[in-house]
């Protein structure tokens, strides 16, 4: 474990109930949107690294859940030529709220697309998160740190965030999302990505505030995956320290529900 992947803030509590709109749940259910997949009752959630992944894990609560460690090897997807390897690990558990779940959220099965029979799906596609609105902003961390990337861009003096992802209706919701969130974050079009997927780009003069309010508060709820906030508060920090501002967003309450 690196410096980077330790952290003192506690663990999240697991919700009472999965299903339930709350913010351990949003987040969830979002990092399975991103990058999961349920089959029946079982639920799998592919995460950075061990911290992250007991960060997961403790949401299913006294549920069996395991950590397995896997290295795998992928494209970039700007550039299919370019592969990296991670050592990543995998949340699996069991629990009767993985098959309620995919189906009351649109959430993928087995490997596939998001779930629902078509007379249910709400215009941005399969997914259907209305529910957990009121926590959009756990929703939407755990999307971004399933199948976003962060970057500092030293040039510009500004935060790249950009998510990917092989479901066009995923990137539509999450778009819808960030229309509705209360910081401005502009947006450029879907592009398709050299390997097969879809990608969209934040404005990088909004970067910092959207990253700003996706980790207030995170500290004390515990729902952020320590790896990716650190590094996304550090690039944010750089820019703001080559404008001469600071902004302090690690240690406040995740009271606000938006």
């Amino acid at each position: 474990m690196t410096d980077d992947d330790w952290t003192d803030d506690p663990l999240p509590e697991p919700p009472d109930d999965l299903l339930a709109a709350s913010p351990g749940a949003a987040y969830l259910w979002g990092r399975v949107a991103a990058d999961g997949a349920v089959d029946g009752d079982a639920v799998r959630v592919r995460v950075g690294g061990a911290p992250a992944a007991e960060r997961v894990a403790a949401l299913f609560g006294a549920r069996d859940a395991d950590r397995e460690r896997e290295v795998t090897e992928r494209a970039y997807a700007h550039d299919t030529d370019v592969t990296r390897t991670s050592d990543e690990f995998v949340v699996a558990a069991e629990t009767p709220a993985a098959r309620r779940a995919a189906a009351a959220f649109g959430l993928p099965t087995g490997g596939g697309e998001s779930a629902g029979d078509d007379s249910d799906r709400d215009p941005s596609g399969g997914y259907r998160f209305s529910a957990l609105a009121g926590h959009r902003r756990q929703l939407l961390r755990g999307i971004v740190e399933g199948c976003g990337t962060v970057c500092y861009k030293s040039d510009p003096n500004a935060v790249g965030i950009s998510i990917v992802h092989d479901d066009e209706a995923l990137l539509a919701t999450v778009r819808g999302f960030l229309d509705a969130a209360p910081v401005d974050a502009p947006y450029g079009d879907l592009n398709e990505s050299s390997s097969g997927g879809y990608w969209f780009g934040v404005a990088d003069d909004a970067g910092p505030a959207l990253g700003e309010w996706l980790y207030e508060g995170s500290a004390e709820s515990g729902l952020f995956a320590p790896l990716r906030r650190r590094k996304t508060l550090r690039s944010i920090e750089r820019v703001r320290e080559e404008v001469g501002t600071r902004t302090e967003v690690e240690h406040r309450e995740e009271g606000d529900p938006s």
